[in-house]
């Protein structure tokens, strides 16, 4: 069902040669770019009615219109389970808890005398929000995209998500209702590159329905169409990142309970055929013992035969086994994982030596399941190794730093010649000359 890899004979090799041992699914972006350029340009030129006609192509249902009515939002709340509204107030009120604190302040430092320099930070102006609607539903994903655009201040917030056949060419009602705890009116039904073209484009309005604006930054999760489509646009508008199928790693030893570790390997598999789940272990016994337990748990989960046995069995997923802890680490840091359990001995102090992860979840109770819902973290990270470079999404992610420059005569008088000393090294002497008129062409002598 799930593969081995043996790295316990010889030294590990380093950088990409150790990177290039493990296993990764396929998810070439490049190539979908053909695909979606001519959608992406379509929308461009024919807007809403472009992007009604690829939602009828690809989602099998033409809607009246992209924009979600508000009643529909409205009733989407009101109709939702009890348990399920609690539960996501929950969510939301610990993400809060977690992303206000992210909030940077102004701060301004005085570098000499009369000169300073501020930093201010100021929050993206308009963003568009992609939520998936695919195999699953992800209200989730809702309030991880939501939570900190609010916290950072943004203004304009608008979401999109497929439209869905069964629900008469509307998103998900959950994903609606998601949107109506928060706050969230602005919805679109609208999925894949045409979503993310509706957005960096905008759309004009029709009779009797508003059009969408452009927006300045695109963030969520999608398909490879989705990562292709933001690729592509990057530029235009800003993008978080170009997530992959998603990942979970675990490190573990021997002190790790194999029904953990294979629930655990499973509840990431149940995405997506494509989706990685890896556990790096020094101990052959948990190895086994796990192996036995996958068969187990598998044939008593859902989802079995779409996407959990083709997700484990593929050659993104694998048990890597490795000499020691060290070894281990070395192999988590190369892989880079979206998701990283450690489940060992100690586990906080080897969590603390790991450099290379989207976000880690420490011993046996802080499963990565804790982190896709309620742990108060961010659940949209960074995926294909690309954690080595890219953090998740957070606050930070809507928001710009803008220095302030502000000197005094004073202050640029006693710092002239190195100014224009640098422009004429860099043969640039209107940079240089630009100083100069502020003092009639004659460079200030240096107290």
């Amino acid at each position: 069902m799930i593969s081995r890899i043996d790295l316990r004979g010889e030294t590990l090799p380093e950088g990409s040669a150790l990177r290039d041992l493990l296993p990764r699914a396929e998810f070439d972006v490049e190539a979908a770019l053909e695909k979606v350029r001519p959608i992406c340009e379509d929308v461009r030129h024919h807007g809403a009615a472009a992007v009604i006609d690829y939602g009828e192509k690809f989602d099998g249902v033409r809607v009246p219109g992209l924009r979600v009515p508000a009643e529909a939002i409205t009733r989407a709340l009101d109709e939702l389970d009890p348990a399920v509204r609690a539960a996501l107030e929950e969510s939301i009120r610990r993400a809060r808890l977690v992303h206000r604190e992210q909030r940077r302040t102004t701060h301004t430092t005085q570098v000499v005398p009369g000169g300073t320099v501020t930093e201010k930070w100021i929050p993206v102006e308009r963003v568009g929000l992609y939520v998936p609607g695919g195999r699953s539903v992800y209200p989730s994903s809702v309030v991880m995209n939501v939570v900190p655009a609010q916290e950072a201040g943004v203004e304009g917030i608008a979401i999109a998500s497929p439209p869905q056949k069964e629900f008469g060419g509307l998103p998900h009602p959950t994903i609606l209702a998601a949107c109506a705890l928060l706050g969230v009116d602005e919805v679109y039904a609208a999925g894949g590159a045409q979503a993310i073209a509706m957005f960096a484009y905008g759309t004009e309005g029709t009779a009797g329905e508003p059009g969408c604006a452009p927006v300045n930054l695109v963030t969520g999760p999608g398909n490879i169409y989705v990562a292709a489509a933001k690729r592509l646009l990057k530029g235009r508008i800003g993008i978080d990142a170009e997530a992959g199928p998603t990942e979970i790693a675990i490190l573990a030893d021997s002190t790790a309970d194999p029904v953990h570790v294979a629930a655990d390997l499973i509840s990431q598999a149940e995405h997506d055929p494509m989706a990685a789940s890896v556990l790096v272990t020094d101990s052959d016994e948990l190895a086994a013992a796990t192996e036995a337990e996958l068969k187990t748990q598998v044939a008593a989960s859902k989802h079995v035969d779409d996407r959990i046995v083709p997700a484990l069995a593929g050659r993104q997923s694998a048990i890597v086994l490795v000499r020691d802890l060290a070894d281990g680490l070395k192999v988590v840091d190369a892989y880079g994982a979206e998701h990283l359990e450690i489940q060992t001995a100690d586990a906080a102090a080897v969590a603390d030596r790991v450099r290379n992860a989207g976000a880690i979840f420490v011993g046996p109770w802080a499963p990565v399941s804790l982190g896709d819902y309620c742990a108060g973290s961010n659940h949209v990270l960074p995926t294909g190794g690309c954690a080595c470079h890219s953090s998740g999404l957070s606050v930070q992610s809507f928001l710009r730093g803008v220095h302030i420059v502000d000197y005094t005569r004073d202050a640029l008088a006693d710092v002239a010649h190195h100014v224009v000393t640098l422009a004429e090294a860099e043969d640039l002497p209107a940079h240089g000359a630009a100083i100069k008129a502020r003092f009639g062409w004659k460079v200030p002598e240096t107290k």
